[in-house]
């Protein structure tokens, strides 16, 4: 019994210990607990007006809005054929099945598929493309396609809400973002080529994303998202796309003729800018403009009575070709140099006509011109 001292005693006083723990001091008995108290909402709040127009405009252009998976073939080291493939988005434009994207989304496609928000698949065509325009329309034969509205791009401000639809990196299909006009610039793209008033947003793009719409408030395109500023290859606020209405200029030749028929003037021009110190050197009125080196027999500029260079001369490596006119405006807006006139051909198409303003020596002239279609790219 004295051996059973020490172990009572020890029940005693847990006994006693657990007593005063739990009904003395108001602590829980051991093994229990008392349900969690939270606040709960009665019902879903209403949506605020800009909440309620950013879903409204989501249901309306989401079914627009395509997956394009592009299948490449690639070459290993030991000249082995591979199957790569790239993911964009695109948006259908019309009832026949039209889709306007990037170019670099199909570029070297073998084949095209275009999933749709109903998560059917259909095999694309390309119908046209434009690489200086970064542009493709391609087309599906599917039933009940919706297309999107066509807005404007010339009176976008910057400060204005957008909103992107697409699906980033080929996986999250359906997805939209939002943000502002973060400024409207000339941007050059990855293989050199420029796109005029690009329209510059905060509202996140990443890889995927490409031939995407860009959306006003009201729901309709005003820019074909095309590429982003990043270190990394995503999203860092710093996303571009392309003028709805460079899309719209160029469409009716993409479709009828697979092509853009661009514009030339038919020269070549001086192949450096204008300065006030070359203008002093070569006796001209202006330091300004796209200087005249040769005419092409029989284009444009020929028949409108334009003149290229007569003497030729070195300027420091360069040799050029002077004594030819210089063309200072085109339509009522002014040439400072080759790029301006390269906007300036990129807003017309072949065939068009145009007021050319040129100096042929120290007289101001103007003359009407008839533009012809480039060959090989060239937009003079």
């Amino acid at each position: 019994m004295k051996a059973l001292r020490p172990f009572v005693l020890g029940v005693l006083l847990a006994g006693a210990f657990f007593y005063y723990t739990t009904h003395r001091s108001g602590a829980p008995v051991w093994g229990s607990r008392e349900p969690i108290q939270i606040t709960e909402a009665h019902a879903a709040p209403a949506l605020d007006p800009e909440e309620q127009n950013n879903v409204d405009v989501y249901k309306r252009v989401e079914p627009s809005v395509v997956n394009i998976t592009s299948t490449v073939v690639s070459y290993d080291f030991f000249f082995g054929a591979q199957a790569q493939q790239g993911a964009g988005s695109g948006f259908i434009i019309d009832k026949e099945g039209h889709i306007l994207t990037n170019y670099h989304v199909i570029d070297g496609a073998r084949k095209l598929e275009v999933i749709l928000d109903n998560k059917k698949h259909y095999p694309a065509t390309v119908v046209g493309a434009d690489k200086s325009h970064d542009l493709a329309v391609i087309q599906i034969h599917a039933p009940n396609l919706q297309p999107v509205t066509l807005g404007s791009s010339s009176g976008l401000q910057v400060g204005q809400k957008v909103l992107a639809i697409g699906n980033p990196f080929g996986i999250f299909n359906g997805t939209m973002t939002r943000g502002i006009v973060s400024s409207i610039r000339q941007v050059q793209e990855p293989d050199g080529t420029y796109i005029d008033e690009a329209i510059q947003t905060d509202a996140a793009i990443n890889p995927g994303n490409s031939g995407g719409p860009l959306l006003n408030s009201r729901g309709e395109v005003v820019g074909i998202n095309t590429m982003i500023a990043s270190a990394n290859g995503g999203s860092s606020g710093v996303g571009f796309a392309i003028p709805i209405n460079v899309a719209k200029s160029v469409l009716n030749d993409l479709v009828q003729f697979g092509r853009v028929r661009r514009p030339t003037l038919g020269i070549r021009p001086l192949p450096m800018p204008m300065n006030r110190e070359l203008a002093e050197q070569l006796d001209l009125p202006v330091d300004h403009g796209v200087l005249v080196q040769q005419v092409l027999p029989g284009s444009a500029a020929a028949h409108a009575g334009i003149q290229g260079g007569t003497q030729r001369v070195y300027y420091g490596n360069y040799e050029i070709l002077i004594g030819g006119d210089l063309i200072v405006e085109v339509d009522g807006q002014e040439i400072r140099d080759t790029q301006d006139l390269a906007h300036v051909m990129n807003n017309h198409r072949s065939g068009d006509s145009v007021t050319v303003v040129f100096y042929h020596g120290h007289k101001r002239m103007s003359a009407k011109v008839t533009l012809d279609e480039a060959r090989g790219g060239n937009r003079a």
